[in-house]
């Protein structure tokens, strides 16, 4: 199953949806596509699309997917890669009305630049992705809050 993930961003991303509906007209995409489409009006026979999902069932769908398709929001991402899931991720663009600006672009370039995703720049490389993401391994999620607490305690110490 995949499982695309539009985040609660009050702005629609249409395209990502577009793309994938053409995936699944010319049979590249053969199995369930489950979408958490957030404030995105999307009509399709072909997905399973919900607006929002309860916490416990937003898990679920993550464990149960083969692959994540996520717009460029961290909280998303960062669940995605916990799992251990290959992640594509598509930013929200402030050019199509996606987003009040482009500060997506941002995060998805530096989860790929550690190896912890699949990066497109637009939708149109999806289908490109999908089959990458059959052998793609995530490097493996470190947080960085210990390091924070460390420096803050440091700080703390010496004031």
């Amino acid at each position: 199953m995949i499982f695309i993930v539009l985040g609660t961003h009050e702005l629609p991303f249409s395209r990502l949806l577009d793309e994938m509906q053409r995936l699944i007209d010319d049979g590249t995409v053969t199995e369930e596509v489950v979408v958490q489409s957030g404030h995105t009006d999307y009509s399709s026979s072909d997905m399973r699309l919900t607006p929002f999902l309860q916490f416990d069932e937003m898990e679920r769908t993550f464990d149960e997917a083969r692959v994540i398709v996520s717009h460029g929001g961290t909280g998303s991402i960062i669940t995605g890669v916990k799992k251990e899931k290959p992640v594509i991720a598509v930013p929200r663009l402030s050019a199509y009305g996606e987003h009040n600006d482009d500060h997506q672009t941002e995060i998805v370039e530096q989860f790929q630049s550690t190896g912890h995703i699949i990066a497109l720049d637009s939708p149109a490389g999806l289908g490109g992705a999908l089959q990458e993401a059959e052998t793609f391994k995530p490097a493996p999620f470190v947080s960085g809050r210990d390091n924070i607490l460390d420096i803050l305690r440091n700080f703390i110490n010496r004031v």
